[in-house]
C-alpha cells in the first residue's frame, strides 16, 4: 500500500520525520512520535523534543515558511553548538510516514535552518526552502575593487600553493578577538589580514573566523578577528590560516602576480568625478583621475 492509499482509509498512523545536515556530514534524525523510527540510514530520535509548525508551501518563487520548536534535550543537539553557529544553513528534510510502515512516506519539505533563537533552555529556527537563494540579488557590480572570491573559478589563485596557507598551534587567546600564534614561517605582518581562520582542534573544531589584522607584538604572531568564534580557544589547539585579499589592483598585482584574472576596473572614476573642478595649484592635466593600481 501507497502513503495515499493510507491516507485514504480516513483512519492513519502518521507523523513527521526530520534530518538535520551540518556542515561536514554529520546528520541528526528527529521524530514527534513517541517511539524512535529508522530510515535512509538515519535513526530518527523521538525523545528530541522536537516539534514543527503548519508549513506554508507555495507555488512561484516565494519562499515556503514554518518553524521548528524544540527543547534541548537531544544528547546530539547540544546548546553549545547551537550557540557556537554550527547549525546555522544547516540542510534539512522533513518526511510524512506511516510509523507502522515506514516505506510509506514522502518528502514534504526540503531546505535549510535560517536563523536559530533559544530561550528557556529551548529554541526556535526559522526553516527556509530550496527557492531561498533565487531571492538575492545578483548581477555584475562595476566598481574599482575586484568581484571574485580568493581561490574561486574567476580568481583561479591556486591557494594551495606555499605561503598560502598555515597550520599552527594557537600559543594564547585572549579576550575578545585576539589570537596569538609564534612567527609564521617567512611571511610578514599583513600577510593574513582579510583572510579565514579555520579551527581544526579542540572546542571550536570547525568554526571560521574572519581575520581584521595581522602583527607582530612582542616577539608573537597576533591575529584580530572581526567577531568572536563564539566557543573558546585554548593553547595548543590547530587552527588553519589562509591567506587575505583586499580585493585591490595593487594587492592582486604584487601579492598573487594575479592581476590577468582581476574582476575589478581599477581605472573607473570615483564617485566624485562629476563634481570635479580645476583648482589652483593642483595638476589639471585633464589625465586620468584615478591611478592604475
Amino acid at each position: 500500500m501507497s502513503l495515499s492509499a493510507h491516507l485514504a482509509t480516513g483512519a492513519t498512523t502518521i507523523c513527521r520525520a526530520w534530518a538535520l545536515e551540518r556542515a561536514g556530514g554529520a546528520v541528526l534524525g528527529f521524530t514527534d512520535h513517541d517511539r524512535d523510527l529508522g530510515f535512509e540510514g538515519v535513526v530518527f530520535r523521538a525523545e528530541a523534543g522536537l516539534t514543527a509548525r503548519a508549513l506554508e508551501q507555495v507555488t512561484g518563487l516565494a519562499v515556503d515558511n514554518s518553524e521548528a520548536v524544540g527543547a534541548l534535550r537531544d544528547a546530539g543537539l547540544r546548546e553549545e553548538d547551537i550557540l557556537a553557529g554550527r547549525y546555522d544553513g544547516a540542510g534539512l528534510r522533513i518526511w510524512e510516514v506511516n510509523w507502522a510502515d515506514v516505506a510509506q512516506r514522502r518528502l514534504i519539505f526540503r531546505g535549510s535552518l535560517g536563523e536559530i533563537t533559544r530561550a528557556g533552555g529551548a529554541f526556535r529556527a526559522e526553516l527556509r526552502g530550496l527557492s531561498e537563494p533565487l531571492g538575492q540579488p545578483g548581477g555584475r557590480i562595476y566598481h574599482a575593487a575586484c568581484s571574485a572570491v580568493l581561490g574561486d573559478h574567476a580568481c583561479r589563485v591556486d591557494l594551495g600553493a606555499p605561503g598560502y596557507v598555515a597550520e599552527v598551534p594557537v600559543v594564547f587567546a585572549g579576550e575578545g578577538v585576539e589570537i596569538g600564534f609564534a612567527p609564521v614561517g617567512t611571511v610578514g605582518p599583513g600577510w593574513f589580514a582579510a583572510g579565514r581562520l579555520l579551527v581544526l582542534s579542540g572546542a571550536a573544531e570547525g568554526l571560521v573566523g574572519h581575520i581584521r589584522d595581522d602583527r607582530m607584538r612582542d616577539g608573537a604572531r597576533v591575529l584580530t578577528l572581526w567577531d568572536s568564534l563564539r566557543a573558546p580557544l585554548a593553547p595548543g589547539d590547530m587552527v588553519r590560516l589562509e591567506v587575505g585579499c583586499d580585493r585591490q589592483a595593487a594587492t592582486c598585482r604584487l601579492k598573487f602576480d594575479n592581476m590577468l584574472n582581476f574582476q575589478g576596473f581599477p581605472h573607473i572614476p570615483g564617485e566624485d568625478w562629476m563634481s570635479a573642478y580645476p583648482k589652483a595649484g593642483a595638476p589639471n592635466s585633464g589625465g586620468a583621475r584615478r591611478g592604475s593600481g
